[in-house]
């Protein structure tokens, strides 16, 4: 009988039975068989074991040739433990993936989709780095650390917690799992790219409560050239002439005429000799939004001088730009009505040709660099300032000012106070030959000359101080602190110069003024001193009026 024909006559149900008694090795008949086939029988669990065997040895030599994929990884005798490369989290207590089946080329983006064995997955590059990003990772090129390649390495037999890696070899892709997209796309493992913006932004906050920028005040003042004044003010440093109040609760409650930072200015200040009634509006920013301030301004004052009363009714606008946080220039017009009452004496023609009403109109323009580290109180720095005025309307004349003030520190305490101040300051001015009497300069006083009576140190015409169209007054004064909290300070200094009805320097006209002072600072009655000086004229006009003691209330000569 031909065996082959035998074996394969048998049913299938026999031979898997066969096949199976060959691997449990049982050597008990199966009483599923024929007796009559018994000898077949045997000779088929023969075969089978053969068979089996072959299978075996098969299996075991594919299972070997996994280990030893690469000269490299068939020397290695041992291999690290789990390095930061291990198997993602998703790995773990799940079953081994089947040997034969190839991973796609994903980069630890979302969960991988595997393939029946023998298929391959899409790969899916991750994106390269921008270019020029500085806070991406360098890409590692040809799978390696500058040069040293992980090809043929780790994850070779390695076993993990309920997971054995056993055939799967990462050569030539990337580990998939739930970190797939972290790493470039190479052929070889990779660490991973961090993609940042090359921007950093973050979200500010800023909380702020506004202050009070309203003020109204009630004070009165007192000096020795104009006499015993009161004074009312409102001033606002945050109006918005745009914002009109819509009811009455807005007017109120402070939210009208407010917001954008503009400067709302009135006062009142009646006195015996001198009253000023203004009203001014400041802009810094025109528009909102132009580097360009503007100003606007009305005002009336009245003054009883000595010779006749003046009063003045008029308004002025002007723009300034600044060129550098210290220079800045403006131009500006002005117009006004200039009132001439009560002459004391009629003997004096540049007098009477100005009594009753004179109108003034002029345009001006002015440069300004100020260096001062404070403008109340300075100890270093400069302010220099030149202007030009062309008048026109009852009378024509031009007018060139300049004002020069140096402020040197000479010495001071390690916590800045107690500075010891030495300062200089000079003004110079030219008028035209129309200049009407009333605008003539004049000195004698705090704001001049020092040790002689409001406007006594200038020419004098038939008794009357007619002023003249030349000045140069020049002022050094040396402060100094007395009290170690800077409440009182003293000073030193020297006043000279002249004013001339032409343009000349004549020495029968000079005024010289040595003389000490004191400084009184009081907190409640704001950042100005109490000034208190005592003056001595060296050198003096036949015609000057003389006054030792002077007294006001001023940050600056």
């Amino acid at each position: 009988m031909n065996f082959k024909a035998t074996l394969n006559s048998l049913p299938l149900k026999f031979r898997f039975k066969s096949w199976m008694r060959a691997v449990t090795q049982s050597s008990e008949p199966d009483a599923s068989l024929n007796p009559k086939h018994h000898t077949a029988s045997r000779w088929l669990d023969d075969i089978n074991r053969s068979l089996w065997t072959r299978v075996t040895a098969s299996a075991l030599l594919a299972l070997s040739s996994g280990f030893v994929s690469s000269p490299q990884s068939a020397a290695q005798t041992a291999y690290p433990p789990p390095s930061a490369y291990g198997a993602p989290p998703s790995y773990q207590n799940q079953p081994s993936a089947p040997a034969a089946s190839t991973y796609g080329q994903s980069v630890y983006g979302g969960p991988s989709t595997y393939s029946a064995p023998g298929t391959a997955v899409p790969t899916t590059p991750a994106p390269a780095p921008a270019p020029g990003n500085p806070y991406a990772a360098p890409t590692y090129q040809n799978g390696g650390y500058q040069g040293q390649t992980y090809q043929g390495e780790a994850y070779q037999g390695q076993v993990y917690p309920d997971q054995t890696y056993q055939g799967d070899v990462y050569q030539g892709g990337a580990l998939p799992g739930p970190l797939q997209g972290s790493f470039p796309s190479s052929p070889n493992l990779a660490p991973p790219v961090v993609n940042q913006p090359t921007v950093r932004e973050a979200d500010l906050i800023i909380q702020g409560y506004p202050a009070r920028t309203g003020r109204l005040m009630f004070g009165g003042a007192v000096n020795s050239d104009a006499g015993v004044t009161g004074q009312i003010t409102v001033d606002e440093r945050n109006f918005d002439i745009s914002r009109w109040p819509r009811s009455f609760g807005d007017l109120f409650s402070g939210t009208a005429f407010r917001g954008a930072g503009q400067t709302f200015r009135l006062e009142a200040a009646p006195g015996s000799d001198y009253q000023r009634y203004t009203a001014q509006f400041a802009d810094p920013n025109l528009l909102g939004y132009l580097p360009i301030s503007m100003s606007l301004s009305g005002f009336l004052y009245d003054r009883n001088f000595d010779d006749w009363d003046e009063n003045r009714l008029g308004g002025r606008i002007s723009f300034g730009y600044r060129v550098t946080p210290d220079l800045s220039v403006s131009l500006g017009v002005s117009g006004q009505n200039v009132e001439i009452t009560d002459p004391r004496v009629n003997t004096v023609p540049e007098l009477n040709n100005v009594l009753g009403d004179n109108g003034l109109y002029s345009g001006m323009a002015s440069l300004i660099h100020d260096t001062r580290n404070s403008p109340l109180q300075p100890s270093r720095g400069h302010y220099f300032e030149l202007s030009f005025e062309q008048t026109f309307g009852d009378y024509e004349y031009s007018t060139f000012e300049a004002e020069y003030r140096k402020y040197l520190l000479l010495r001071e305490r390690a916590d800045g106070s107690g500075k010891q101040t030495l300062s200089y300051s000079v003004q110079l001015g030219f008028s035209g030959d129309e200049t009407p009497i009333f605008e003539n300069y004049f000195a004698g006083g705090y704001a001049t000359i020092r040790g002689f009576d409001f406007r006594g140190a200038s020419p004098v015409i038939n008794g009357v101080e007619v002023g003249g169209q030349f000045q140069w007054l020049n002022s050094v004064e040396y402060m100094f602190p007395l009290t170690a909290d800077d409440a009182f300070r003293g000073v030193a200094f020297v006043d000279f110069g002249t004013v001339e009805q032409d343009i000349e320097i004549n020495s029968d006209n000079f005024r010289v003024a040595p003389g000490f002072g004191l400084r009184v600072a009081i907190p409640m009655l704001g950042p100005a001193p109490l000034a208190f000086d005592f003056a001595f004229p060296v050198l003096k006009a036949d015609t000057d009026d003389e006054r030792m003691f002077s007294f006001y209330m001023s940050a600056i000569r």
